[in-house]
C-alpha cells in the first residue's frame, strides 16, 4: 500500500467517525483509534493547547502508546527547547509540521530524539486543530517509517485534521445549544432568584395534577402562602437582605414538605404549594407545620428576622375543578388569613358570588383577547416648551358585550393572577405596535408606550417576543416604549434587571411610571438602564396648594435632571399645575389639560386641531 492509499484510508475511515459523533470526548478518542488501527500508523495522540503561563499542552486522547499517559513526556507550545517538538511548532504557528525525521534531524533536541528512539518513532508530523479562528490544539501522528509523510500523504492527513476540528467545532455548538435551550427552559419556569418552580410550571403542573387526581378518583390541594408586612421588612434590612430572605425562605418550606408535593415562587412575595395527594386535614396539618417552622428567626448576618406568613387552601374538587378556580380559591382564602392574623384559612364559599363573577370574567377575558375584542386608547404626551408631541401612552379598554366598559384596575390584576397577563400584554404590544404602523404610513411619527407588569418582566421570553412582534411590523426601535411602575421594580429589582437590560439593548427606551409611590431611590434607578421617569399623579395634583407636593415634584426634577433622566409629569389636569410644571422645568407633560385618552381612529384629528 502506498502512503497516499494508506492516507486516503484513513480519511475516509476518519469521515465516517465524524459523521456517527456525538461526544467530543468520544470523537477524539475513535479518531486516535482509527489512525493506528485503520491506517497502520505508529500512534496518535490529541493534545490541546492551554493558555496558562507554560503554554501546556494537555493530552485528551490517544492511541498505539504502550504506556501510561501520565507518563508520557510534558509537551509545551511555547518557545525553547521543550517546545521546539513537531507539536508544539504546529500550534504555535497554526501551521502543519509535516515529515520531521526524529532520528536524523540535527535540530531534533537530543531529549525528544531518544525519547523516540526508546519508542520506536521514525518520523512524525503535527496538523493544528483551529476552531473559530483560534488554534486549539494539535493532531500528532508518529511513523515507524523515516520516509513516512511525503507531499500527497501529508496534504491528505491535513485534510482530515481539519475535518476533525469541524467536528469539533460542530459538537461544541451543538453543546452550546443545548446549554442555551437549557438555560432558556430553566429561566422561563424556574424562578432566577430563588431557583424554585416559577407560576408558569405551577400552573401547569397542577392541571397535570387535576387531570390525575379526577382519573384516579382523589383530592389534591393548593396552598398559597403570602410574607405578612414585607415591602416594611423590606425597607428595614434593605433590598439584598430581603432577597437572601426569600431564598431561606424557600429553603425551609422545601424541607418541610414531603418529596411528591410542589414548592413554588408565585410572585415576589408569595409562594404555593401543590399537594398531589391531600384532603382538608392533610392540607391543615401542612399549613400547621409550615408556621411552627417558622417560629425560629432566620439569621441574616447581623440581623434576626421572624417572618410570618398567611396561607390559604383550596380542595380539589371541593373548591374548584380547574387551575384557574383554585388559584383564585386559594388566594380569598389567604386574604381572609390575612385580615384575621390566623395564619391560615380554608377557603369559604360565602362570597361565592362575587368569585363566580370574578371566574366568569376570567373566562370572558380570555375570549376578549382571542377575539380581537379589546381597545386601545392613547393618551398624549407633550413637551412643556414648545407643546410638540413627544409620544403617547397605550390604555387597553375593555368593552365588555353585558357589562359595558369594563375599568383596567378591575381587568388588569384579574389577567395578573390568572396567567392571563402574557397573552394581555402580547395583545397591546402587538395592537400598539399594528397602530404604530399605521401612523407612519399616515405621516405619523409618534412613539407608543406600553405598560408592563411584574409577571411580564419576570418573564426571560418577554424581549424576544417584542422583537418577534416588532419584525413581524417593520417596527424600529423608536416606535415602542417601555413603562414599569416604581412599585415593580422594587418588588423584585434584582429579578426584573436582566429584562430591563435586554430591552435597553433591543434600543428601546424605558420608562418607569408612578415614581414617589414604591419607595425607591433615584440613586438606585440611576443602577437600571431606564431614559425616564414619570412622577405620579398624586404629587402632580397637588402642586397648586400643598407645599410637600412642591417640595417633592422640584426635588424629583432637579435630581432627575443631574441623573440625565427625562422627567415626564402625569395627572396635568390644568393650566395650573401646567405651569408650576413650566417653572421647575419639567420636561414633558401628560393629563387632562393635554387630552383626554383618545381612540386610533380619532387621534390624527386630535393631532390635526392641537397642532
Amino acid at each position: 500500500m502506498t502512503p497516499t492509499e494508506r492516507a486516503l484510508r484513513t480519511l475516509s475511515a476518519g469521515n465516517r467517525t465524524l459523521l456517527r459523533a456525538t461526544d467530543e470526548a468520544q470523537l477524539l478518542q475513535d479518531m486516535c483509534r482509527v489512525i493506528v488501527e485503520v491506517g497502520g500508523y505508529r500512534t496518535a495522540w490529541i493534545g490541546f493547547a492551554e493558555q496558562d503561563a507554560e503554554k501546556t499542552i494537555t493530552p485528551v486522547a490517544y492511541a498505539g502508546y504502550d504506556g501510561r499517559v501520565e507518563d508520557a513526556p510534558r509537551f509545551t507550545w511555547a518557545e525553547g527547547e521543550r517546545g521546539d517538538t513537531t507539536t508544539g511548532i504546529a500550534i504555535r504557528t497554526g501551521q502543519p509540521c509535516i515529515g520531521r525525521h526524529l532520528l536524523t534531524d540535527p535540530e531534533v533536541p537530543e531529549l525528544w530524539r531518544r525519547e523516540a528512539a526508546s519508542r520506536g518513532f521514525a518520523s512524525v508530523s503535527a496538523f493544528p486543530l483551529s476552531v473559530d479562528g483560534r488554534v486549539i490544539g494539535s493532531l500528532t501522528i508518529y511513523a515507524t517509517d523515516p520516509e513516512a509523510f511525503d507531499q500527497a500523504e501529508g496534504a491528505l492527513l491535513g485534510e482530515m485534521a481539519d475535518d476533525l476540528a469541524y467536528g469539533i467545532a460542530t459538537l461544541r455548538l451543538r453543546a452550546d445549544h443545548r446549554q442555551a435551550e437549557q438555560t432558556i427552559e430553566r429561566m422561563a419556569f424556574h424562578d432566577a432568584l430563588t431557583g424554585l418552580p416559577n407560576r408558569t410550571l405551577l400552573e401547569t403542573r397542577l392541571a397535570e395534577a387535576i387531570a390525575a387526581a379526577r382519573q384516579q378518583n382523589r383530592s389534591l390541594a393548593l396552598l398559597m402562602l403570602d410574607v405578612d408586612r414585607f415591602r416594611e421588612v423590606n425597607e428595614v434590612i434593605g433590598y439584598g437582605r430581603g432577597d437572601k430572605l426569600l431564598q431561606g425562605l424557600g429553603q425551609r418550606l422545601q424541607r418541610v414538605l414531603d418529596d411528591h408535593d410542589m414548592l413554588a415562587h408565585f410572585g415576589r412575595d408569595e409562594f404555593a404549594i401543590l399537594l398531589t395527594q391531600a384532603d382538608a386535614n392533610h392540607a391543615t396539618e401542612t399549613a400547621q407545620r409550615i408556621l411552627k417552622a417558622l417560629e425560629e428567626p432566620f439569621d441574616l448576618s447581623e440581623f434576626r428576622v421572624e417572618v410570618r406568613l398567611s396561607i390559604g387552601i383550596a380542595l380539589f374538587p371541593g373548591h374548584g375543578t380547574d387551575p384557574e378556580m383554585l388559584i383564585l380559591r386559594a388566594d380569598a382564602a389567604m386574604d381572609r388569613a390575612k385580615r384575621a392574623h390566623s395564619g391560615f384559612a380554608m377557603f369559604r364559599g360565602d362570597k361565592e358570588s362575587e368569585n363566580l363573577r370574578r371566574l366568569g370574567l376570567v373566562g370572558d377575558l380570555r375570549r376578549a383577547i382571542e377575539d380581537n375584542q379589546l381597545l386601545l386608547y392613547y393618551q398624549p404626551k407633550v413637551d412643556m416648551r414648545s407643546r410638540a408631541l413627544v409620544g403617547v401612552e397605550a390604555l387597553v379598554r375593555w368593552q365588555h358585550p353585558r357589562l359595558g366598559m369594563v375599568p383596567p384596575d378591575q381587568f388588569v390584576p384579574l389577567a395578573e393572577h390568572t396567567g392571563l397577563i402574557q397573552p394581555l400584554t402580547h395583545w397591546v404590544l402587538s395592537s400598539a405596535l399594528g397602530q404604530a404602523y399605521a401612523w407612519h404610513e399616515a405621516g405619523l411619527a409618534t412613539p407608543i408606550a406600553v405598560n408592563l407588569s411584574m409577571p411580564n418582566l419576570r418573564d426571560p421570553r418577554l424581549p424576544g417576543r417584542i422583537s418577534g412582534i416588532m419584525t413581524t411590523w417593520g417596527a424600529q426601535p423608536d416606535w415602542l416604549q417601555i413603562e414599569v411602575t416604581e412599585s415593580s421594580l422594587m418588588e423584585d429589582p434584582a429579578g426584573t434587571l436582566e429584562v430591563l437590560r435586554r430591552l435597553d439593548s433591543m434600543g428601546i427606551k424605558l420608562f418607569v411610571d408612578d415614581f414617589g409611590t414604591g419607595y425607591s431611590s433615584l440613586s438606585y434607578l440611576q443602577k437600571l438602564p431606564i431614559d425616564a421617569i414619570k412622577i405620579d399623579k398624586s404629587f402632580v395634583l397637588g402642586l397648586p396648594g400643598d407645599k410637600d407636593s412642591q417640595v417633592i415634584v422640584r426635588s424629583t426634577i432637579d435630581m432627575a435632571h443631574d441623573l440625565g433622566l427625562k422627567v415626564v409629569a402625569e395627572g396635568v389636569e390644568n393650566r395650573q399645575i401646567w405651569d408650576r410644571l413650566i417653572e421647575m422645568d419639567c420636561d414633558v407633560a401628560q393629563g387632562a389639560y393635554v387630552s383626554e385618552p383618545v381612540p386610533a381612529e380619532r387621534f390624527v384629528e386630535w393631532q390635526r386641531q392641537a397642532a
